[in-house]
């Protein structure tokens, strides 16, 4: 007869695999287990703790054990359960897509902070978001700018899929158009842009390789990887972004603390863009790069 000491109870379940997941490398590992097993138990996180002391069955247990085993492999979170958080907002993810950074939201940051600066509430603005991924930033503007007409561009089929599928739960659907192609090439039959915003592929071939196992092994290469040094996508779309924005219209771009004074130079070298500025991540490092068109 078991004794209630060896009852694996949520609370026993939680402290037993954020030791396991500690000493298997995961810099998250309480926030891993609590998210992995909310998934099992088909809850939210908040429940756990109301459920403390309960027993969640044999069935949830061979569940959350399977997946904390692949955890402990590296396989991110975010895959396993098909979500991820951003400002506020659950996106469904798949390793087709980059799994959301918090760095991104000071991206998002930073453009309502342009706008808020440099247009009137009820302007109607004209937003594309250049390799959307899961279409966490479109997805973002496009809630927090109701007047705002968006556009998401992707290269790849399959992250177009899944930003789409966001955009409609999020009941969005109907004012951020998808468009597959090249950067701004899938763009190529639209007038001017007061934004042109992305996150690009940025990690030089030699930060891959010293990347974590969870990002190198699981997520999508061509999502992160341009070329060689970091830049190639940047060298790409400063040009066609000149292109498309009207004047005065915003280029605001994520990057690489490594490779922001490097960005913000080459924008500036353009010659088409002034008001060139770096801005801080809420980490303390440099990670916006922002111009405004002549």
């Amino acid at each position: 007869m078991s004794s209630e000491s060896d009852v694996w109870t949520v609370g026993k379940l939680l402290e037993w695999t954020t030791n396991y997941l500690q000493d298997n490398g995961s810099d998250s590992a309480r926030l891993d287990a609590e998210v992995l097993l909310a998934n099992a138990m088909q809850c939210q996180r908040v429940a756990l703790y109301t459920h403390f002391d309960s027993d969640p069955g044999d069935q949830v247990r061979a569940s959350f054990r399977i997946a904390v085993k692949q955890r402990s492999e590296g396989r991110p979170v975010a895959y396993m359960v098909g979500f991820k958080e951003f400002y506020s907002m659950q996106y469904t993810v798949n390793d087709s897509v980059l799994i959301p950074r918090p760095a991104t939201e000071d991206l998002v940051i930073r453009i309502l902070d342009l706008v808020k600066e440099q247009h009137h509430p009820d302007d109607v603005l004209k937003i594309v978001d250049v390799g959307t991924g899961s279409g966490i930033i479109a997805g973002t503007l496009a809630t927090q700018l109701k007047r705002s007409v968006l556009f998401a561009t992707d290269l790849s089929a399959e992250a177009i899929d899944v930003a789409s599928d966001n955009f409609q739960n999020h009941s969005i659907g109907e004012r951020v158009t998808t468009r597959q192609g090249d950067l701004l090439d899938a763009v190529s039959d639209q007038d001017s842009f007061d934004f042109v915003v992305s996150n690009p592929p940025y990690v030089s071939e030699a930060e891959y390789e010293a990347l974590q196992r969870e990002v190198k092994d699981y997520e999508p290469r061509m999502a992160l990887v341009p070329g060689p040094t970091g830049l190639e996508i940047y060298e790409r779309l400063i040009p066609q972004a000149a292109e498309k924005l009207k004047p005065g219209g915003w280029l605001v771009l994520e990057t690489s603390p490594m490779l922001a004074s490097e960005l913000a130079q080459l924008i500036t070298n353009h010659g088409e863009f002034e008001a060139v500025d770096v801005t801080r991540d809420l980490s303390g490092q440099d990670r916006i790069v922002s111009a405004k068109r002549h």
